[in-house]
């Protein structure tokens, strides 16, 4: 039986793709519902790109909801300096016909959390977590009846993206991060450490070009476009495909190591704002509440990655 998904995203080139790969894999995984909240670029363009993706696939059965537009407590902060003004640039694609649902994306999470049996709904956040801490602090009924959470977020030996100490998803809502992280839900992180391993070199964006499909092009296309900033950042070969791993780890989680530690996010500190404080050598008595991703096998998530992508 597939796994029940919901993704909450804010896409984001590496958001799509990481859609694009549970599209693309419907025996292992049924997408309730796509949640769109902001975060990389505002919400009107993360629900409208969500859309996008899935006519891409040509997915356009799947329902897409918008969610909440900031931050709990703060501004929001953007990424069009990584993800280019649409969050999508690099390929031409379409607006989307499908279209957007008119309930609420925290509402959606909530009622589809009450209405499927206890423990059969994992959720995905690939953005801030603002939708889905939203959700439990409206809701807490809900929290037990998650099965699990997957989620892009944080660092520890790498530490931040978007400024020394914190990774971007958890800086831009760390409140929100602090709800779902102290929820009890078991977690499992994929953060930059492990995401920065999953570098699109040339070759491997060939692949995707080389499947010849508007998906393969389009994917490879995203890639130049998205790698151009990391690639200067870090002097890395290519870009990393943070938000796949998420995915992935859902399809191959043989893929993947890591640890059960204790990860506590910063919510006072101007300077060290939204970092995920990782216990990872166990020097606390902090109880474990999230495994941290270290590892994977690179060479496996690509394989993976473009054998799916070339279903679609």
């Amino acid at each position: 039986m597939a796994r029940k998904i919901i993704i909450d995203t804010d896409p984001g080139q590496d958001d799509a793709v990481a859609i694009l790969l549970a599209l693309a894999s419907p025996d292992e995984l049924d997408v309730l519902g796509i949640t769109a909240v902001a975060g990389n670029v505002p919400l009107e363009l993360t629900a409208k790109n969500a859309r996008i993706v899935c006519e891409l696939a040509g997915k356009t059965g799947v329902k897409v909801f918008a969610g909440c537009d900031a931050p709990l407590k703060r501004p929001l902060v953007t990424a069009e300096h990584v993800h280019g003004k649409t969050g999508l640039d690099g390929p031409t694609l379409p607006d989307p016909e499908m279209p957007l649902q008119d309930q609420h994306a925290v509402d959606f999470i909530i009622d589809t959390l009450r209405t499927e049996p206890v423990g059969t709904v994992t959720l995905c956040p690939l953005g801030p977590l603002t939708n889905v801490a939203a959700a439990f602090q409206r809701a807490p009924d809900i929290v037990e009846r998650v099965q699990e959470i997957v989620l892009m977020g944080g660092a520890y030996f790498e530490v931040g993206n978007i400024t020394p100490a914190a990774e971007f998803n958890i800086y831009v809502d760390p409140e929100a991060a602090d709800i779902v992280f102290k929820s009890g839900v078991p977690l499992v992180v994929m953060p930059l450490d492990v995401t920065h391993k999953a570098l699109v070199t040339k070759a491997r964006n060939d692949a995707f070009r080389n499947l010849g499909s508007p998906v393969g092009v389009a994917v490879a296309e995203m890639t130049d476009f998205f790698e151009r900033f990391d690639k200067e950042k870090y002097g890395s070969e290519g870009a990393p495909l943070h938000d796949p791993c998420v995915t992935a780890y859902l399809l191959r989680s043989d893929l993947f190591s890591g640890r059960h530690i204790n990860v506590e996010i910063e919510t006072v500190s101007d300077l060290t704002r939204g970092m995920t404080v990782a216990d990872w050598w166990g020097v606390t008595d902090r109880a474990k509440n999230a495994t941290f991703i270290g590892d994977l096998d690179a060479d496996g998530f690509f394989t993976l990655l473009t054998e799916r992508l070339a279903r679609l």
